[in-house]
C-alpha cells in the first residue's frame, strides 16, 4: 500500500503529462483540467490501498476512461441541444456564450533552462508543429502513441489501458508514427 506521501508524490509527478494528454484529446484547457482532477480523485478514492507500482497503469486507464466519458456526454448533450434549439427564436442579437472559446489552445512550454533564445524558439516551434500533427491523428492512434512513446508504457500495459489487443496497439502506433513522420517531414522537421 502506498503511503500518503508516495501517493502525493505520484500525483505531482504525473499531473503535467496527464494534463497535456487530456488537452490533446479535448482541446480545451478548462475541460482538460477537470478531466485530470476527476481522474486523480477517482484514483485516490478507489485505489488508495494499491501498491505504488500499480498506480501508473491504473491512473492511465482512469484518465483514458474519463476522456471517453467526456466525449460520450458531449455526444448526448449535442443531441439534446440540437433538438431543443429548434424551439429558440431566431435572432441576430442572441448571444450564445461560446464566442470567447478559442478553437485551439496552445500548450504552454517551459524552456527556462535554455541559454540560447534561438534554440528555445526553435524547440517551441517544433513542439507546436508536433502538437498540431498529433491533433490530426484519430483518437485511438493518438491514445496509443501517447501511452507508448510519451508515457513510455509497454505494449501489454497500453493494451490493458486501451481495452484492446496488443496487435491493435501495435497497428495504431505504427499508423500514428507513419502519419506523424510524413506530416513532420512535410513541415521540414527531421
Amino acid at each position: 500500500m502506498a503511503t500518503r506521501q508516495e501517493f502525493s508524490d505520484f500525483l505531482g509527478e504525473v499531473e503535467l503529462r496527464a494534463y497535456k494528454q487530456a488537452l490533446f484529446a479535448v482541446q480545451d484547457e478548462h475541460i482538460a483540467l477537470d478531466i485530470v482532477q476527476d481522474s486523480m480523485t477517482k484514483l485516490v478514492e478507489k485505489y488508495a490501498q494499491k501498491p505504488l507500482a500499480e498506480l501508473p497503469p491504473l491512473f492511465q486507464r482512469i484518465l483514458q476512461n474519463t476522456i471517453r466519458d467526456f466525449y460520450r456526454r458531449q455526444k448526448s448533450r449535442s443531441l439534446w441541444v440540437t433538438l431543443f434549439s429548434s424551439f429558440l427564436p431566431d435572432s441576430d442579437e442572441k448571444e450564445t456564450g461560446y464566442a470567447d472559446i478559442p478553437d485551439s489552445l496552445p500548450v504552454a512550454q517551459d524552456f527556462s533552462n535554455e541559454n540560447n533564445p534561438g534554440t528555445a524558439a526553435e524547440r517551441a516551434q517544433t513542439l507546436e508543429i508536433i502538437s498540431k500533427a498529433l491533433e490530426t491523428l484519430s483518437p485511438r492512434q493518438r491514445e496509443a502513441f501517447l501511452l507508448r512513446y510519451w508515457e513510455e508504457m509497454d505494449v501489454s500495459e497500453t493494451a490493458k489501458i486501451m481495452n484492446c489487443s496488443e496487435g491493435s496497439v501495435k497497428a495504431h502506433c505504427s499508423r500514428a508514427t507513419h502519419t506523424l513522420a510524413a506530416l513532420l517531414e512535410g513541415k521540414g522537421v527531421k
